[in-house]
């Protein structure tokens, strides 16, 4: 929009004209004038005007741009100089049109409001796009006054006042321009007229602006033009001052703020000769500058005084006729009203002239009327309109109000209780943790059980179903007379405001009716009075003041009691009344909709807990059955697994012993070492467990199932030395069972694995539950054939041990088994002892110690011990419950006893003469050779251990007696 010119105010044009800079179009625009409205200044001879003709569209732009603009979009990316956006004004947050002069960074921007003409640097987020229809032109234009330009070397201070003196003479002002000519940037070069005054010249006088040259092919000026940016950032620095007061007549509107103060025209007079305008004084005086003359000057004044009387008048002469005018309508309504009343009091006077003639006759007539009404009334009960439904149904909740039960409470409490131990369980990783978890949770089931049972017991008693259904008809009629129960708060002040109410409108309806029965009463009376006094047969007088009444007195009082009571009983209730009654109602539901709710509760409570036992345990045994199946496949897997090891075992010792050096992740050499024995990929926790507390006194012993097998496992707490002597000596007893090819008279050993949480190795072997002489014995015991070959199994297990160069050390009564009462073995014994600390424990069986006297003096272990260990046990079955007597050394006096010859031979070779007798001679001793046609089972592969259940119960008796005997004997299980 700025033409071409040199950038230096303080540069001199010289003699160059204005050819290839502008280009004039005298022909087309020399004779147009113009009326325009100054809106911005530029400098002393550069400002910015609208056309009078365009005040319209500047209204209409400044209506669609409100409207458009807030949901426009900000611009973005590179902003076109020629396009026109939106830009929200800061002074007054409205928007205008303007383009954009210049892009000062990626935030801001500097920007023309085309329809104004003043600048102002703008974010981009206040930037946005405008339609199509609202790219036109701009409603201001550019002008320059005609003949002038700024001088040459002038100073800052001189440039702003010479601004501000333009402004004072132009802005907001009706100025006529005589168009001279137009730029090619569209500045228009004009004579400027304000009134008479000629405003270059003006500016010339008081050398804020110099004469130019003129050419002689074009009749203008040369103007020197200071560079657009550095005009702008000046008018940016140096905002155009308040114009002063203008008259509130403008009818041209511009961004609020951009020149603060509003300036207008008096358009009223821009018809009248000599187009008189407002020039106040105060506008002009800015900068303290004086027009051409002082001549000038002072009529300028003295037109605006006598304009602004002249304004003062006519203002003050409307204001007189508007309120003369007031007064002649109120008058004139006021004598229309005057003749209104006076017909009404004439009509009234003649209508109360005529009723005064039938008076009593009307009054007793209506009056007799509404007391016909009033007893068709009372034969009907209002109890409704007092709510006495609602009272009644408020005393039915309060009398049989439903409580939770008691035992609801603890058994909620209980299951939260339980159901935070299964979650502890859940998240436990430690297994001896775990197993108190697991106890803790046990116990809290039982506790659960009991609530469940104590609630049962309790919601049997009550009789919920009738208390529901009265619940429910009372529900259903309150429904039907009330409607629906609306959402509200639940507050006992509703039912105590409820209750007062109530009281308040029956005392109120009590002491109406019993005014109404007073009043007919003495209405009754007067008649009864009137009648006698009017009976011409009754000689004396009794017309007086005591004896008649003033009937009008009566038929007043008695009209107000029955209208009263016909108010109350016919008269629909008030908001108010009605409101207290539809919210005690919409309470009494809510109550009896949360009784409802806690019976609903409870019986579902009941029916799930009634329901519990069959639903639960069918789902349980389920969820067995499938961690049976998974536990089972487990098992599978590492016996799949056994035999890999085995495989590979068999390689390393023909044809790669390397291979454990090249993978000891797997294992494969402490496999090897265990003999087939240890495992790595068994757990304690894949198994079922269940603890053995009274097998458990020296170590954990727990037993589960496995592959439909009972087993028992024995823990052992390790460390890295005991670790490696209790694998060591396990798989030395594993060799020697498993070379005897079945025979060995031994309890076999299934797997031996470390456990992975703990310090813990884990033996897991057959469970044979009472199988152990001891038990045996305390509940039905052998016979003196079945002993014999049970200690013949006995004899070869020791065999089986002392070929392997393994001393027992621990044999007693209770780690020896009496396989179905048929065949016996040897239990094994703890891995984590030598044979000496085995047998260095004090054990008896009876009365009678089974350590050798050698082990009594200190020496060690040896197969000759275990072999006296084994004569006392086969002693101890062959004489049952005899008392034995022994001799200074502890050995026992067989003499006493009435034994078999055979018997006796080997156990005075065992126990007395102490002979050097191995297990293999008491194998082949006479007394467990058979009669030919008879064979004993020694074969284990023959012998599956049955458990006889019958005997069992035949002997419980006996196994009570010697519970305690027992316990303490299988506290030893594996000493």
């Amino acid at each position: 929009m700025w033409g071409p010119g040199h950038s230096s105010r303080t540069s001199v044009a010289g003699s160059a004209s204005f050819s290839g800079i502008v280009q004039m179009e005298e022909d087309k625009h020399c004779s147009k004038v113009e009326d325009v409205v100054g809106s911005h200044v530029e400098d002393a001879v550069t400002f910015w005007a609208q056309s009078i003709n365009r005040n319209k569209d500047i209204m209409k732009i400044g209506c669609s741009l409100s409207e458009v603009c807030p949901l426009a979009n900000s611009v973005f990316g590179n902003l076109d100089p020629k396009k026109i956006y939106g830009g929200l004004f800061s002074e007054d947050k409205c928007w205008y049109r303007c383009q954009v002069l210049k892009v000062i960074n990626d935030e801001k921007c500097l920007v023309r409001y085309i329809d104004y003409g003043n600048t102002e640097i703008l974010n981009r987020s206040d930037i946005v796009e405008i339609p199509l229809d609202l790219q036109f032109s701009s409603v201001a234009k550019k002008y320059r006054l005609w003949g002038l330009q700024i001088p040459s070397g002038q100073e800052v201070t001189q440039f702003d006042q010479g601004r501000t003196f333009l402004g004072s003479l132009i802005f907001e002002k009706e100025i006529k321009m005589r168009i001279k000519a137009t730029y090619q940037d569209g500045t228009v070069i004009a004579q400027a007229e304000y009134g008479s005054v000629d405003i270059g010249e003006e500016v010339a006088k008081k050398g804020f602006a110099e004469k130019c040259r003129l050419t002689s092919s074009t009749n203008v000026c040369e103007e020197k033009k200071s560079d657009p940016g550095q005009l702008v950032l000046r008018n940016l620095k140096s905002p155009i001052p308040l114009w002063g007061h203008r008259s509130s007549q403008s009818t041209f509107t511009r961004p609020k703020g951009r020149l603060s103060g509003r300036m207008s025209l008096d358009l009223k007079n821009e018809n009248d000769a000599g187009n008189n305008v407002t020039f106040p004084k105060e506008n002009l005086a800015v900068g303290d500058f004086n027009l051409g003359s002082n001549v000038s000057l002072a009529k300028i004044k003295q037109d605006q005084k006598l304009i602004e009387e002249n304004e003062k008048l006519k203002t003050e002469k409307e204001v007189l006729l508007e309120r003369c005018k007031a007064l002649e309508l109120k008058v004139e309504q006021t004598a229309q009203e005057l003749q209104q009343e006076k017909a009404t009091t004439v009509d009234l006077t003649k209508r109360l002239e005529s009723a005064l003639k039938t008076c009593i006759g009307t009054r007793m007539k209506n009056l007799a009327a509404k007391v016909e009404i009033l007893k068709g009334i009372r034969r009907v009960s209002i109890s409704v309109r007092f709510g006495n439904d609602l009272s009644d149904a408020i005393q039915v909740l309060n009398e049989d109000c439903f409580t939770i039960p008691a035992s609801l409470n603890e058994l909620e409490l209980i299951w939260a209780e339980y159901n935070l131990a299964q979650e502890k369980i859940q998240t436990c990783e430690n297994v001896n943790e775990g197993n108190i978890l697991i106890a803790e949770r046990n116990e809290v089931q039982q506790k659960l059980y009991m609530a469940v049972e104590v609630f049962i017991l309790e919601v049997d008693e009550l009789s919920l179903n009738k208390r529901l259904k009265t619940l429910q008809d009372l529900s259903a009629s309150l429904e039907a007379v009330y409607g629906q129960a609306k959402e509200g708060i639940n507050s006992e002040e509703i039912l105590e405001k409820f209750n007062d109410w109530r009281c308040n409108k029956r005392e109120e309806f009590t002491s109406v009716r019993s005014e109404t029965e007073t009043c007919i009463q003495r209405l009754v009376s007067w008649f009864q009075n009137t009648l006698k006094a009017f009976d011409l047969s009754v000689e004396e007088s009794l017309i007086s003041d005591d004896t008649i009444d003033n009937i009008d007195e009566i038929l007043e009082n008695t009209e107000s009691g029955v209208c009263k009571e016909l108010e109350i009983s016919l008269i629909e209730q008030g908001d108010a009344d009605k409101d207290i009654i539809l919210k005690t109602c919409s309470q009494v539901l809510q109550k009896i909709r949360s009784e409802e709710s806690l019976i609903a509760t409870v019986q579902s409570k009941y029916k799930d807990s009634v329901e519990s036992d069959d639903h639960d345990g069918s789902e349980i045994e389920k969820i067995k059955q499938e961690i049976t199946q998974l536990r089972n496949s487990v098992f599978q897997g590492i016996y799949h697994e056994q035999e890999e090891y085995a495989k590979l075992s068999s390689l390393v010792q023909k044809w790669f012993p390397e291979l454990p050096l090249l993978h000891p992740e797997i294992g494969l050499l402490k496999y090897m070492n265990s003999g087939g024995l240890l495992t790595m990929s068994l757990e304690r926790d894949l198994l079922d467990a269940e603890p053995m507390k009274e097998l458990s006194s020296k170590r954990p012993l727990i037993r589960s199932e496995v592959n439909g097998q009972i087993i028992l496992l024995k823990g052992y707490s390790v460390d890295v030395d005991t670790e490696a002597r209790v694998i060591q000596r396990a798989a030395a007893y594993h060799r020697a069972w498993r070379e005897a090819k079945g025979e060995s008279g031994l309890l076999p050993l299934i797997f031996l694995f470390l456990c992975k949480s703990d310090p813990m190795a884990y033996l897991m072997v057959p469970y044979y539950p009472r199988a152990n002489l001891n038990a045996v014995q305390s509940t039905m015991p052998l016979t003196s054939e079945e002993a014999l070959k049970v200690m013949k199994g006995v004899a070869q297990g020791l065999n089986t041990l002392h070929k392997a160069d393994i001393i027992h050390g621990s044999l007693h009564q209770n780690n020896v088994f009496a396989l179905n009462r048929q065949h016996g073995i040897v239990g094994d014994f703890d891995f984590t002892k030598s044979g000496t600390q085995r047998a260095s424990v004090n054990m008896m069986v009876g009365d009678l110690s089974l350590l050798s006297p050698e082990l009594k003096m200190g020496k060690p272990a040896s197969p000759s011990s275990d072999l006296y260990a084994y004569g006392c046990l086969l002693l101890w079955l062959s004489v049952q419950n005899q008392e034995f007597e022994t001799n200074e050394d502890g050995i026992p006096k067989m003499d006493q006893f009435h034994l078999d010859d055979n018997v006796k031979s080997l156990l005075c070779s065992l126990i007395c003469c102490r002979s050097s007798m191995t297990a293999e001679q008491v194998l082949n001793a006479d007394c467990f050779l058979l009669p030919k046609g008879k064979s004993m089972p020694n074969s284990e592969k023959d012998t599956e251990y049955i458990p006889q259940k019958e005997e069992e119960e035949l002997k419980v008796k006996n196994f009570d007696k010697d519970k305690e005997k027992t316990r303490n004997g299988e506290a030893s299980f594996d000493c």
